[in-house]
């Protein structure tokens, strides 16, 4: 029985190094050395990979198709829209998975991220235009039929190689290979988490329809009335302005210092210079 075992390990170990896109081989592999450790004539039949298996095409009832709208809808009364959806909601089954609001640009704004169920989610839809006037609308369809079966299939090998692995853990008897065995389990067991995460994933993007709804309501800019002022307010600040225009003239004029400076030489010049003038005999 040692022989066998061994002969087993050593195939495990040679497919520490492939990488996922060799399933077909590790599966074919561990058949072999199951078929050598079984008594007698009796043989294992040969595993057929996953990669290998076509996947046929589901009728049109079967397909998983996942729906997505942009709805900006411009309503009058925006508390009033809160409560029209979440009505609308409630009596649809439908929940919120996100919600925002802000004001601002004179706007005041709320975002909705909506699931419903595909039979729903027209009707979710058409409950929108009575919020306000619909301002634009986007509607579009994956359909993911394909991508839901490849991942299926792939956990579905991925989690039939585990358990092969299993196997032959429980059939070693030296500790070098029971270690060995458990880190290639490990690493399986990452990558069918990580697929599971991804199915999950996908069954819940087919099984809830999502709406994203942004509604706003314009904002009105107000501005207040001006104060009526008294006749003592009025002087006050009469006073104040006299003061702060004075005020600027001086810091006006002690700027100029030098223009007036020229203009004092110029006229001290021009008086001398007509002195001069006047002492000359005619």
């Amino acid at each position: 029985m040692r022989i066998p075992i061994l002969l087993s390990l050593v195939l495990v170990a040679g497919l520490g190094s492939c990488n996922q896109g060799e399933e077909a081989a590790q599966d074919k592999m561990l058949a072999v050395a199951e078929m050598m450790e079984a008594p007698g004539p009796s043989y294992a039949p040969p595993i057929s990979s996953s990669n290998n298996v076509p996947i046929s095409a589901a009728p049109a009832a079967n397909r998983k198709l996942v729906y997505h709208a942009k709805v900006r809808v411009k309503v009058d009364d925006l508390p009033r829209a809160n409560q029209h959806m979440d009505s609308l909601t409630r009596a649809l089954g439908a929940y919120v998975q996100e919600a925002s609001e802000e004001r601002e640009d004179g706007q005041w704004r709320h975002e909705r991220k909506i699931r419903v169920a595909p039979a729903r989610f027209q009707t979710l839809l058409g409950g929108l235009g009575r919020l306000g006037i619909v301002e634009f609308k986007q509607l579009s369809t994956d359909d993911v039929t394909t991508q839901h079966a490849d991942v299926t299939a792939r956990l579905a090998s991925k989690q039939a190689l585990e358990q092969r692995y299993l196997e032959l853990l429980k059939k070693a008897n030296k500790v070098s290979d029971m270690l060995e065995i458990e880190e290639k389990v490990g690493e399986i067991r990452e990558e069918v988490e990580s697929t599971q995460s991804r199915l999950r994933i996908l069954n819940d993007e087919v099984a809830y329809s999502t709406i994203t709804l942004t509604y706003y309501q314009e904002l009105s800019q107000r501005r207040p009335d001006a104060p009526v002022l008294s006749f003592g307010s009025r002087l006050l600040a009469s006073f104040y302005s006299g003061w702060e225009l004075l005020t600027n003239l001086m810091l006006g004029l002690v700027a100029a210092w030098p223009l007036l400076l020229l203009l004092t030489a110029g006229i001290v010049a021009l008086q001398a210079w007509r002195r001069r003038r006047a002492r000359q005999p005619k």
